[in-house]
């Protein structure tokens, strides 16, 4: 299994669920401290959830930018440590709720401190900034530069999207873009600092997992957003009409997540025009992204073969077709220009034969999920007795409602009394049933939703597919990594031979 060899245990939970002061989780101390408790249950892989800067929604999946870094996840505390901001700067924080996250005044809160310490490095920069500003500026300037000017004037223009913008802008003339850079000069480079800022807190984490053994599992989602700096600087390399609006757009058909299906509304690429460019985007999207992990969950793996093709206007994914991707051409790409990349295939949804010989073809994992195991016909192929070496299984997801939540609400009597009779249970504590089958597994990495681990219900699920408002707001409290929490999975990683290799070896 190429980038995750052996067997293993790894916890799902995005940063922004870390605990902290500060209203959300951010890559300060809270993480720090959540990295320990993983190396101490002797979990080796901590799955996140795209790291990018979310627009609409606050989700990671609709991300403004496929290679900027989150500001909402610079940790105030190593502002501190740098001399960016003052201890005394961050005496009257807000009284944040401590479980879940509220976007509405968290955002502001966070984006003040980071203007603060942008005024702090313009007036008096720490010594050796400067230059390391500079040189980040240039090694990241491919993507740093369409990225700052897409934020400011977005900032500006109170967040339209890129295509109500005034048509200079929009369309990116440019004697237009070179006035508005010289204008807000400034404000330009505080974003490229919000980058610069992430990068270093994040590869600093980056090597704390290391030393303690956790390696990162990231997330690449197959689409970007439609009011991105991604579309906005290449919009040649997506399927719109003269105007410039997508004339399809992504989703996925009917299946169990929605009878509807789940209309995501991404724009869709110009397979052809990438393969022109010898994907020269997408090159350079994952070579950005193994900068800050170890492996990739490669989202809606299905789609680089055939994706979903929706007629923009569109109010569900009902009326849809299957249209061919890059299939092998553009992994072949990839291993060319960055060699062997750990990618999981995440394979769930409507998977026909041509998806899993693609799959197999490239050597990569695909996922299994429990909470779609226990239909008692016909038997899913996600039953632990028909798993396989080469294989990711979950307990749930993100997109998943938590085990507990899922058992009480959304599983059948039927699935209910299959699970219990399988699993030879009494279901009291269906989480842990379901994470010792997981860890039992043969699968070579069983991944839980730290949800799981603490037993959480419906209430604490992050993600609910199809519902635009109320996700991504769960947040750990300092309960949920309490030492008998942590000594029970180590003793399960332990009894099913999933201990990790210890750091150097």
């Amino acid at each position: 299994m190429t980038g995750i060899n052996g067997r293993s245990c790894g916890v799902l939970l995005h940063p922004t669920c870390l605990t902290g002061r500060f209203g959300s989780g951010d890559l300060g101390p809270g993480a720090e401290r959540y990295l320990t408790w993983l190396a101490e249950a002797g979990v080796s892989w901590w799955q996140i959830l795209p790291l990018n800067p979310t627009g609409v929604g606050h989700s990671p999946y609709g991300a403004t930018s496929s290679f900027a870094g989150n500001p909402q996840l610079i940790s105030p505390d190593r502002l501190v440590d740098d001399g960016l901001l003052a201890a005394a700067d961050l005496a009257d924080v807000p009284p944040f709720p401590d479980f879940t996250v509220d976007f509405d005044h968290v955002v502001p809160y966070r984006d003040s401190l980071l203007r603060l310490a942008w005024a702090r490095m313009q007036g008096r920069p720490p010594a050796g900034m400067e230059m390391a500003f500079a040189v980040f500026r240039e090694q990241a300037s491919d993507w740093l530069r369409d990225f700052s000017l897409f934020s400011s004037i977005r900032f500006h223009l109170a967040g339209a999207p890129w295509w109500l913008w005034p048509a200079e802008l929009r369309d990116r003339n440019e004697r237009a873009l070179a006035a508005w850079r010289a204008a807000h000069r400034e404000d330009v480079l505080f974003f490229e600092f919000c980058q610069f800022l992430f990068a270093g807190q994040w590869l600093a984490l980056r090597r704390r997992a290391r030393s303690l053994g956790v390696r990162i599992l990231g997330d690449v989602p197959i689409f970007v957003a439609d009011d991105s700096a991604d579309v906005w600087a290449n919009r040649d390399l997506f399927l719109f009409d003269p105007a410039g609006r997508p004339t399809v757009v992504a989703g996925v058909p009917p299946d169990y997540f929605s009878a509807t299906g789940q209309l995501w509304g991404n724009p869709l690429y110009d397979w052809e025009r990438h393969e022109a460019t010898g994907f020269a985007w997408w090159i350079a999207r994952l070579a950005s992204t193994f900068q800050h992990v170890d492996a990739v969950r490669l989202d809606h793996f299905r789609g680089f073969v055939a994706n979903w093709e929706v007629p923009a206007g569109e109010v569900t994914a009902v009326r849809g077709r299957w249209v061919q991707g890059p299939g092998r051409a553009l992994f072949d790409a990839v291993a060319r220009a960055l060699g062997g990349c750990p990618f999981v295939a995440e394979d769930l949804g409507t998977i026909t034969p041509d998806v899993l010989a693609l799959r197999d073809a490239l050597g990569l994992p695909g996922m299994a999920v429990l909470q779609f195991a226990f239909q008692p016909a016909p038997r899913s192929t996600f039953l632990p007795c028909r798993h396989r070496e080469n294989l990711v299984v979950y307990t749930g997801t993100h997109d998943n409602n938590t085990s507990l939540g899922w058992y009480l609400q959304d599983a059948s009597d039927a699935e209910r009394e299959f699970l219990r009779h399988y699993l030879a249970t009494d279901a009291r504590e269906v989480n842990w049933d379901l994470i010792r089958a997981a860890l039992g597994s043969v699968a070579s990495l069983a991944v839980v939703p730290h949800q799981d681990i603490a037993g959480l219900g419906a209430d604490c699920r992050m993600n609910t597919p199809s519902v635009a408002s109320g996700n991504w707001r769960f947040r750990i409290t300092d309960w949920m990594l309490g030492d008998s929490l942590r000594d029970r999975l180590a003793d399960m990683i332990e009894t099913y031979g999933r201990t990790p290799v210890p750091p150097g070896r």
